[in-house]
């Protein structure tokens, strides 16, 4: 073991003690995270018989951007097991609600080399396949020791992530030599993974192009829409901590008559509070999981339900996709666009930098300085139809322009397993 590799399994030794209360910390809020706590540390109470397709989706975000790399895995290998893990129950929740009982599902173990060890003899993946961003130092070089092929796919290294891993370049570059290759995003993916080490390293695009709503995601969103009835409806989707008090605080500058303002928070442990904070306000609201008509009076929806992010697009006129007026990155505006809705975002969007540049360059979606501007555009947007329709084609355009990312990850797939 190399000495950087050597220094981070000494760290990750000296935190183990702490790791079991940290989840039990975590559970208070979420309950969840008090189950299935041995399989992190590389314990599980299921095998398989059949081959097995391992695949990691850390979280939500990754999980929904694997959905179409899962059902081509799921058509294409019939007589392997498909198996997903993640780190937080939320993408675990995620997983099921999408996959229900045609995948396998458990947590990585944390990246301890004995755990690695363990899940890698546990489950015996004849290839692993490592979703954007996920760097797993010990476990990449017990995955090489045993000679199974791992893919980086649907790679994205934002400039904030790469100067953090720039710190630790030598372990990062390690960890990157274990990889049989990496599928990037884009071209300024790929150049800042290059900097970082990373060799065998294609350019596939995004994956997220790839996701396309359901029969049943389409009838959800038009079940949302009769509840909301005939008024106009701004969306604020994927919204993070402190975006929600400004939008409370700007409401009263929205000019649309009969506006309803819908609300869904990034994480669903912050449910009850963006709900608390809205009722402080004393502006009327109403909850989504209530499943209840919209009274005439009610102001905000707050969305409180998982998995209907679709639905909530079909059922707006307008949306703001958040984490991108403070700085947080932004979250993935491609949904938006892909069912046709005019997209607004912040000016933080350096995660999903080239969707968000390309969406805006062909009239898809407009960037913003602040919130007050958000809802200066939004007023602009409500009071012209034809403006909001040409955006509408725009995105469908765009995304129609940019699928095949999962094609040619399949491609890459069928060259090492045939």
């Amino acid at each position: 073991m190399k000495l950087p590799r050597l220094i981070y399994s000494g760290i990750l030794w000296l935190a183990r003690p702490f790791l079991r209360t940290r989840l039990l910390r975590r559970a208070r809020k979420q309950p969840e995270y008090a189950q299935h706590i041995d399989e992190r540390f590389g314990e599980y109470a299921f095998a398989s018989s059949k081959p097995v397709i391992w695949l990691h989706a850390v979280s939500v975000g990754e999980t929904r951007a694997a959905e179409p790399l899962v059902k081509q895995l799921l058509q294409h290998y019939p007589r392997h097991q498909i198996l997903l893990t993640h780190m937080t129950p939320t993408g675990r929740a995620a997983g099921k609600e999408l996959f229900g009982d045609k995948v396998w599902q458990c947590y990585l173990p944390y990246d301890y080399s004995s755990a690695a060890k363990k899940f890698l003899t546990h489950f015996k993946p004849v290839i692993g396949l490592i979703m954007e961003t996920e760097v797993w130092p010990n476990l990449f070089a017990a995955v090489k020791e045993k000679n199974i092929p791992l893919l980086l796919v649907n790679a994205r290294m934002s400039q904030k992530s790469a100067s953090r891993y720039a710190y630790v370049k030598p372990l990062v570059s390690e960890a990157l030599a274990c990889l049989r290759h990496i599928a990037a995003q884009t071209e300024d993916d790929a150049k800042r993974l290059r900097e970082l080490g990373a060799k065998k390293l294609s350019v596939y695009g995004n994956m997220k192009f790839d996701v396309s709503a359901t029969e049943e995601m389409i009838q959800r969103g038009q079940q949302l829409r009769e509840l909301f009835g005939n008024r106009p409806v701004f969306l604020a989707a994927s919204t993070r901590d402190g975006e929600e008090s400004q939008l409370i605080d700007y409401i009263k500058l929205f000019n649309v008559p009969d506006l309803l303002v819908v609300i869904v928070p990034r994480h669903p442990q912050r449910f009850d509070d963006v709900a608390a904070l809205i009722q402080k306000s004393e502006i009327k609201m109403q909850r989504r999981s209530a499943t209840e008509a919209i009274n005439a009076d009610t102001k905000i929806v707050l969305g409180d339900s998982m998995g209907e992010m679709f639905a909530y697009y079909f059922a707006c006129d307008v949306a703001f996709v958040g984490g991108s007026l403070l700085p947080l990155g932004g979250q993935n505006i491609i949904e938006a666009c892909a069912v046709g809705k005019p997209v607004i975002v912040g000016p933080h969007t350096f995660n999903f930098k080239d969707a968000v540049h390309n969406a805006v360059a062909c009239g898809a979606a407009l960037q913003v300085e602040n919130t007050e501007a958000l809802v200066n555009t939004a007023n602009q947007l409500f009071s012209d139809t034809k403006r909001r329709e040409q955006m509408a084609r725009a995105g469908l355009a765009f995304t129609e322009a940019h699928r095949g990312a999962t094609k040619r990850t399949m491609d890459l797939i069928r060259s090492l397993l045939g």
